[in-house]
């Protein structure tokens, strides 16, 4: 029994040497191959893609699309990895992925990292790379995670990837003007002319708009755009968008929709989907959502 035990040890001591030397070999051949590897035998992080969801006043929500690479003979599990996003090596955005992350050997898989960006945060980087006309920029990942490996055990791996791709700029929508036309008993047709700014270098469409129009405190209108329309590239292009008003509550507030602009906010709040003619994966579909205010001594006299 003795002499088992022995034998038992004896094999697992050369298993653990033979590990060590597997693992020695194969990090001195990705070395002196260089590249991908940072030259170290570790998983290779690739960030492919990113995709905006949301756009909102407050925060921008986008999903990071990562290629988790796996070099060893040997699978590995991960609980969970943190990730910090910087654009133009500035932090914007710090977080975790929680699930479990498996890799099997010699293969690699896709993992979505949901990210929330602070749109302040995010756009004093854009007017820094604005000042400077910097059109494109880098945008980083950097990763840290914990692998369980066998007979290696549990090792902390930091790894960072960047790609350079065209800065986006988020666009603005200014309300240009609220014209109500005739007031009507029944409902009164208005018309918002719209002013959306798009700094990029590249053109998109706004579809499926639905926005309202709430003026002291009183939502008094709504309309739905459900057609394309043409944001031109690196330009303010003009939009006028129908509404429709309903006089019920349209009359409540005409008082001061005409004697009392001065005071009297406004608000519009305005959804819709940005689509890329060409199909950029990073806007393609987002919903961007933005909400304008201001009085009614901004726009031109109402029509009587």
């Amino acid at each position: 029994m003795k002499k088992g035990w022995i034998v038992a040890l004896a094999l697992l001591l050369l298993g653990a040497l033979g590990a060590y030397v597997w693992y020695s070999r194969l990090k001195h051949e990705a070395a002196a191959e260089g590249g991908a590897y940072d030259n170290t035998l570790k998983p290779r992080l690739e960030m492919t893609r990113f995709a905006i969801t949301d756009i909102s006043e407050d925060t921008i929500r986008m999903n990071l699309y990562m290629l988790i690479d796996n070099p060893l003979p040997v699978g590995f599990k991960s609980p969970s990895m943190d990730y910090t996003f910087y654009i133009a090596n500035i932090p914007v955005m710090v977080d975790a992925y929680k699930k479990p992350i498996e890799v099997k050997a010699g293969d690699s898989t896709t993992v979505m990292l949901p990210a929330k960006l602070l749109a302040k945060k995010l756009t004093k980087v854009l007017e820094t790379l604005d000042r400077k006309d910097i059109d494109s920029t880098n945008y980083k990942m950097k990763a840290t995670f914990a692998l369980d490996l066998p007979i290696l055990g549990q090792k902390t791996f930091v790894t960072t990837v960047d790609r350079r791709l065209p800065t986006f700029y988020l666009p603005t929508i200014k309300i240009e003007d609220i014209d109500f036309g005739r007031l009507g008993l029944k409902r009164t047709d208005v018309a918002a002319k719209v002013a959306v700014t798009n700094k990029n270098k590249f053109p998109f469409n706004i579809t499926d708009a639905h926005y309202t129009v709430t003026i002291a405190g009183k939502t008094i209108a709504d309309g739905h755009q459900p057609e394309p329309i043409l944001i031109k590239a690196q330009a303010t292009t003009p939009v006028i968008f129908p509404v429709t008003a309903r006089p019920g509550k349209t009359l409540s507030v005409l008082p001061k929709m005409l004697f009392d602009k001065k005071d009297t906010p406004y608000k519009v709040n305005f959804q819709s989907k940005l689509i890329d003619p060409k199909n950029n994966p990073m806007i393609q579909h987002s919903k961007f959502v933005s909400t304008i205010t201001g009085t009614l001594d901004d726009f031109k006299k109402l029509k009587k």
